[in-house]
């Protein structure tokens, strides 16, 4: 598998400020890479740079191996990348089948192409019955779907998504997750930016951590959880919880615990294998205890992030 997205020594500085520092980066063919961050980390700068939106202080990028450059030498090679930053306006007065005409017609997509792929776009982000309703009466999920529609309607294999679920209710974030799915089967490689960490753990096969303009961690998601998703138990019982905590305080595998008063119980650190947590179960038992939950589970992508900022 080749490499899609390559930089090396990547910097971006604004007068005195170093918005985005030296930074390495690689994402293979296919992947949907999550970038995740706190505001100001430098995310929306590292992704107007890959999508020659901005020009680099210093460092290089390469996109399929190709070197990427602002100037008329990689005209071609921006032709690949399709970039829907966080605010891109839409054009209300217009409908929706002629806003993705106007930008089909700027890409110079030949007329029969143009609408062979018009109607392909208007089947995927599921607006075919509003290919005549004016882009003003949209929801602001149907808004979102158009802006993508827009961003993909030259068929590009690279796509960079710059917090493209914001401000969406669940239902609009579902219905975008799945568009983002379909794209991945087809073969695009997708960066994509978010403060929705849940829904970056659903789609994505990498994660990239940034902060202060340093690209901290980058890894796939797989080995993210291994490494720095610590498991824990949660469990509530009926009774005082003094009595669980005694039998907790001898058992060697918990490290700590934490309480949840509205389920009556604990959240418990615990380093022991299936086994153990097995043991742990038989001899609360023993011990009198009346179990109403006892379920296993590991830190997701939110919590290994807070651990960063801490």
């Amino acid at each position: 598998m080749f490499k899609a997205i390559a930089t090396y020594g990547l910097t971006k500085k604004f007068e005195d400020q170093i918005a985005v520092n030296d930074v390495d980066l690689e994402i293979q063919a296919g992947e949907v890479f999550g970038l995740i961050g706190a505001n100001g980390a430098g995310k929306t700068t590292l992704i107007k740079m890959l999508a020659a939106a901005m020009e680099p202080s210093c460092g290089e990028i390469y996109l399929n191996g190709d070197r990427l450059l602002l100037d008329s030498s990689s005209a071609m090679l921006k032709q690949h990348i399709g970039y829907l930053p966080d605010d891109y306006p839409l054009y209300d007065e217009l409908t929706v089948w002629d806003y993705l005409d106007y930008f089909a017609r700027l890409y110079r997509l030949t007329p029969q192409r143009r609408r062979r792929r018009l109607y392909e776009v208007l089947e995927l982000i599921q607006l075919e019955h509003k290919h005549k309703s004016k882009i003003a009466t949209l929801s602001r999920g149907m808004r979102q779907r158009l802006s993508l529609a827009r961003t993909i309607i030259h068929e590009p294999i690279i796509l960079l998504l710059d917090e493209p679920v914001s401000g969406l209710d669940p239902i609009a974030r579902m219905q975008f997750r799945e568009i983002i799915k379909v794209l991945q089967e087809a073969g695009m490689t997708v960066l994509i930016s978010s403060h929705v960490l849940s829904d970056l753990a659903e789609l994505c096969t990498s994660i990239g951590i940034m902060e202060f303009g340093f690209l901290v961690e980058t890894a796939s998601l797989t080995d993210i959880y291994a490494r720095l998703s610590n498991q824990y138990l949660m469990i509530s019982i009926l009774g005082d919880l003094t009595v669980l905590k005694k039998e907790l305080k001898n058992n060697p595998s918990v490290t700590e615990w934490s309480d949840i008063p509205e389920k009556n119980g604990l959240k418990v650190g615990f380093l022991g294998a299936e086994a153990d947590r097995v043991e742990l179960l038989r001899s609360l038992i023993a011990a009198g205890i009346s179990v109403l939950e006892f379920t296993c589970a590991q830190e997701d992508l939110e919590e290994i992030f807070l651990k960063y900022r801490l």
